[in-house]
């Protein structure tokens, strides 16, 4: 009788999703680190079916980068991993290549075997100077340290959950593929919550929605969105820094299942001319203990006055905080008036046009929702901007909202990011020097005059979409 070679970890999706919500439960409630490390090693140590883990960070602009370690060599060397910084753009200079990678253990999630492979498990990652002090360029590292800060300081818990739009077209690689084929082909023709209950758009959608829950994602719906072949799947707050793990995760496992079924899964902000774009509307709220301090019977919309001084404070940075917002060329194709675009600075309970909207609420639900950010900004940078920027202003007189837009195109953005002495206190000098190079970069690889019909180029040099090979030509 034949006997298995290999017995790697597969664990059914209702264990899963049950390993891993008790996971993100001991992360929200701020479990001790080094109990977290414990308990994990320990786990690693005695489950003999992993192989790997997974260690996971973003970069600069946002990409996800991955690095597979042998689960013995990572238990051995943990508190020793490095790689090398230079080969990610946005990061090192070749003279100063090795960067080291923190393993944050309480970031540990348990992974679906048939979309990742058995035998794996993934964790996040901080990235470090070689000296072992926070890398500049780190933005979760950032906003991580942000939040502990709030909460030990002033009991704050920030609470965020992303609303993430992307198209699903027909073939492998499609994006890549943009540069010969100049279309994208839809998968369906339905539009918002219309599609049949098996075509392949609502395959789709049932088969990452299982995935996310199974990740622990809390799911609340999902359902096909506005344009054709245009999806979207929604998913419960959590705390700030989960909640930008999760958009990433999102998008990983978009990809991978839209892959598996011989599709590319977009998060390009406008990747069809003449139908909606894609955002990533952003819910955000300040809690203390069990109280929503955005919540106010009495206030306007039910907005407190501490809620109305947050949104006040973003719509006064707004013309700083676009490029972090929308951080792409083809971005600012999404910000058109024509297509319900969330491009006016302003607030409203009803028009779908101002850049922050304040959604009907109760003392649990009350929040401001940020329309304006596009599905390719970097998670952890916009979600640091926008939840610093409103708790602390921004330093900057008070200036009139009615009728004024955002920047039309991504240049008039840079041009306002490189000036503003906000943005060098927000990010640092030097991470806004390498983010603003990066950002001018793409855009100079593009017609300036972009015109209705999207461009090659802002496909092919899109943050997201690009690869090493096409980028080493220049």
């Amino acid at each position: 009788m034949h006997t298995p070679l290999r017995d790697f970890l597969e664990i059914p999706y209702d264990e899963l999703e049950e390993l891993n919500l008790e996971v993100k439960r001991k992360r929200m409630a701020r479990m001790p680190f080094d109990e977290l490390r414990e308990e994990r090693i320990r786990y690693l140590t005695d489950e003999k079916r992993i192989k790997a883990v997974t260690v996971c960070f973003a970069d600069l602009e946002g990409r996800l980068h991955m690095l597979d370690y042998d689960k013995k060599f990572l238990l051995s060397s943990s508190d020793n991993l490095t790689f090398d910084g230079s080969s990610i753009r946005g990061f090192s200079r070749q003279a100063e290549s090795d960067l080291r990678l923190a393993v944050d253990w309480p970031a540990f999630y348990w992974l679906p075997a048939d979309v990742f492979g058995p035998g794996k498990v993934l964790v996040f990652g901080d990235v470090l100077e070689p000296n072992g002090t926070p890398y500049s360029a780190d933005m979760r590292a950032r906003l991580k340290a942000f939040t502990s800060d709030l909460y030990a300081r002033e009991g704050l818990i920030c609470n965020v959950a992303n609303e993430i739009e992307g198209f699903l077209f027909k073939g492998r690689n499609a994006e890549q593929r943009f540069r010969e084929t100049d279309r994208f082909e839809f998968v369906s023709p339905g539009g918002y919550y219309h599609t049949l209950p098996n075509d392949p758009l609502r395959l789709f959608i049932d088969s990452a929605a299982e995935v996310q829950r199974a990740m622990g994602f809390d799911n609340e719906k999902d359902h096909p969105e506005v344009a054709p072949s245009q999806f979207e799947m929604n998913y419960s707050y959590a705390e700030a820094t989960i909640a930008a793990d999760q958009v990433l995760l999102y998008k990983l496992i978009c990809r991978q299942l839209a892959d598996r079924l011989d599709m590319t899964a977009s998060f390009l902000p406008k990747p069809v001319t003449g139908v909606n774009g894609s955002g990533m509307h952003t819910n955000l709220s300040v809690s203390q203990a069990d109280t929503n301090l955005f919540y106010d019977a009495d206030g306007r919309h039910d907005l407190s006055t501490f809620g109305w001084r947050f949104v006040e404070h973003i719509l006064e940075a707004a013309q700083d905080l676009c490029l972090i917002l929308n951080p792409s060329v083809n971005a600012y194709r999404r910000l058109d008036p024509h297509y319900e675009a969330p491009n006016q600075v302003k607030t409203s309970a009803i028009d779908r046009s101002s850049m922050i909207r304040i959604p009907i609420c109760n003392p649990r639900s009350a929040r401001i929702e940020v329309r304006s950010m596009s599905p390719d900004a970097n998670p952890y940078m916009a979600i640091y901007a926008l939840l610093r920027t409103g708790l602390y202003g921004s330093s900057r007189a008070s200036t009139p909202f009615t009728n004024e837009f955002l920047p039309a195109n991504i240049y008039d953005a840079l041009e306002r990011f490189r000036v503003s002495t906000y943005m060098s206190d927000l990010l640092g000098e030097a991470a806004k020097a390498r983010y603003l190079e990066e950002k001018l970069a793409s855009a100079e690889r593009c017609p300036r005059l972009l015109g209705n019909v999207i461009k090659r180029a802002e496909v092919q040099f899109h943050h997201e979409v690009t690869n090493q090979q096409l980028w080493s030509l220049f």
